[in-house]
């Protein structure tokens, strides 16, 4: 389950992160509630700060992969993270002297997001370059593992603390902890990375890249599949401040706690993935299962009369969420040859999170004219479909196929 922590390179960065997503979560927890309050408890005040964050993504994602192929992913998120941690710093200062506005908080949630669509294709096609092809899918479990005990952790300190301190002192901590990775990048060994081919500064690259996917049948399905489930289906984490606020009637500690139950699962669901890919590869079948399952799962936790049963659904529904990311994520990096992985993880991230920017804003349409379970309604069903549908394409085409390069030899296999 643990195997690729044997990499020491791999766990400095797996330490780092450990701290940094703890604050990450903080912050997220942190920045929904003081956009909520800002605005009178608004949920398409919400919906508009979460589209504000993610935007950058549908203009940066892609040319951030190729800068991810480029460039030393090492020094690259080096610098990412310095920036993630100055933003963190101001925002929290504007909230400490009591100068912050709906619109500041706005402005730094794109600078936020432009930080964010530069860093994730990189630290996506970094995680081969610290451990190799075949850790790839455990090490991948093993970071949603990290990301996903934080989001046990975070929300619930953040819930709590809010209560007492407020949302400011949560930005300054997710601004230390930004350090700790920065720090872990600092003392790895660069000569024991598994680096791929030098890709030279040359034209067409970005085009070569959507060129490289759109000749790949497979991938397209499945990153079509992941555009519905993320786009429509985990929306889900945006209307958790609706649900417990508008629907149920709790504070900022009721909200933590709905956000630490769903942790609980995807927590679950990392370390079983870890130990899947232990033993093998990842599996098509389970990625099909896994994007119905969080539909059908999303739509019943929709349904739940009151917030203790409400809570206890969020659990599978984090279970089968995790699974899904975890399979997507690895069958895409298992799938492209080496020297093409930053710019299809580009184009991978652009499917994942480019969406917001509808999902968030219907989110908060959504239950603003239909009441606060409606988005859980409308995600299950679509999620369920569009995992229905994609299942189809890949039988009739038979899988997913996976591609590497190994001494100039090109390996194909079906999966």
């Amino acid at each position: 389950m643990f195997s690729s922590l044997r990499v020491r390179n791999y766990r400095l960065f797996f330490s780092g992160q450990v701290i940094s997503n703890i604050g990450t979560w903080m912050q997220r927890i942190a920045q929904d509630w003081l956009v909520f309050t800002l605005s009178g408890n608004n949920p398409i005040a919400l919906g508009i700060a979460v589209a504000l964050q993610f935007t950058p993504t549908l203009f940066l994602s892609l040319w951030a992969g190729v800068l991810a192929d480029r460039v030393d992913k090492r020094r690259l998120l080096m610098i990412i993270q310095s920036l993630t941690g100055a933003q963190a710093v101001l925002l929290g200062m504007l909230n400490l002297t009591g100068l912050v506005t709906l619109w500041q908080v706005y402005l730094l949630c794109v600078t936020l997001g432009c930080m964010g669509a530069l860093e994730v294709p990189a630290r996506q096609s970094f995680v081969a370059e610290m451990v190799g092809r075949d850790q790839i899918t455990n090490a991948v479990a093993l970071n949603s593992s990290i990301f996903n005990m934080a989001r046990i952790v975070g929300p619930a300190i953040a819930g709590f603390t809010i209560t007492w301190v407020g949302t400011g002192w949560l930005f300054i901590a997710n601004a230390v902890t930004t350090l700790a990775v920065i720090t872990g990048l600092a003392m790895m060994d660069p000569d024991k990375l598994f680096r791929g081919p030098t890709i030279p500064r040359a034209k067409g690259q970005l085009v070569e890249g959507l060129r490289y996917v759109r000749g790949r049948a497979d991938l397209v399905t499945v990153m079509v599949l992941v555009f519905f489930v993320s786009t429509f289906g985990i929306t889900y984490f945006t209307s958790l401040a609706i649900i417990a606020a508008n629907v149920f009637g709790t504070q900022a500690d009721g909200y933590g706690l709905l956000s630490t139950l769903i942790a609980v699962g995807t927590f679950t669901g990392a370390l079983m993935a870890a130990r899947r890919g232990a033993r093998g590869g990842p599996n098509v079948r389970l990625l099909i299962i896994s994007a119905f399952s969080l539909g059908a799962l999303e739509f019943v936790a929709g349904a739940m009369p009151t917030y203790l049963s409400f809570g206890i659904a969020l659990i599978p529904l984090g279970y089968a969420t995790i699974t899904f990311l975890n399979t997507a994520n690895s069958l895409v990096q298992t799938a492209v040859s080496p020297e093409m992985r930053g710019r299809v993880m580009g184009i991978y991230v652009l499917v994942l999170i480019g969406g917001n920017p509808i999902g968030a804003p219907m989110t908060g349409w959504l239950a603003d004219a239909f009441g606060g379970r409606s988005p859980f309604f409308v995600g299950g069903a679509v999620s369920a479909v569009a995992a229905v549908a994609c299942a189809a394409i890949l039988i009739r085409r038979g899988g997913v196929r996976s591609e590497s390069r190994f001494s100039g030899l090109r390996v194909l296999a079906r999966r």
